[in-house]
């Protein structure tokens, strides 16, 4: 038997619900106390308008710390100048339809340069800034209180 490879958009649309989808996720701060967030916009698959870390689905045959490296580049136009793996999440949601959804975000903390940082996929962001851990912007994406829950002293040690 032959099998063939499915397409992007085919796989796209099943990630996350025919089979479990895994993101590369990043928090992106400057060393000084603050981090970034940039706020979903009407073109995104969910959760529009909410705030959330960076984060991409890994590409087949790249490896987990490329692929965020190129989301980050690809999202925020940085380069990492420090690369922290922070540990994965098991991410259970539904989208508006009711459909549960399963994930594993593979979660990172990058240091960055913030003057490089800027919004490079308009369509999908329709807003940033930077944060600190105790003013977080509203609303956040589902995941994002349980991301700052779990990491709480790893992301306090290293923004400041």
């Amino acid at each position: 038997m032959t099998l063939r490879k499915l397409s992007t958009n085919i796989l796209r649309q099943h990630k996350g619900i025919s089979f479990v989808g895994i993101s590369t996720c990043f928090f992106v701060y400057d060393g000084k106390g603050k981090f970034f967030m940039s706020k979903r916009s009407k073109n995104t698959r969910d959760e529009q308008g909410r705030w959330e870390i960076g984060g991409g689905g890994l590409k087949w045959g790249e490896n987990a710390e490329d692929n965020m490296v190129r989301e980050l580049k690809e999202e925020y136009n940085a380069e990492p100048l420090k690369i922290t793996f922070l540990g994965y999440r098991d991410i259970h949601r539904k989208l508006k339809d009711d459909t549960p959804t399963h994930w594993v975000g593979l979660d990172f903390a990058v240091l960055v340069d913030p003057s490089t940082v800027e919004i490079s996929e308009p369509d999908m962001i329709e807003d940033s800034g930077w944060f600190t851990l105790d003013k977080l912007p509203s609303p956040l994406h589902s995941q994002q209180q349980i991301f700052m829950h779990k990491y709480k002293d790893e992301l306090e040690s290293l923004i400041h």
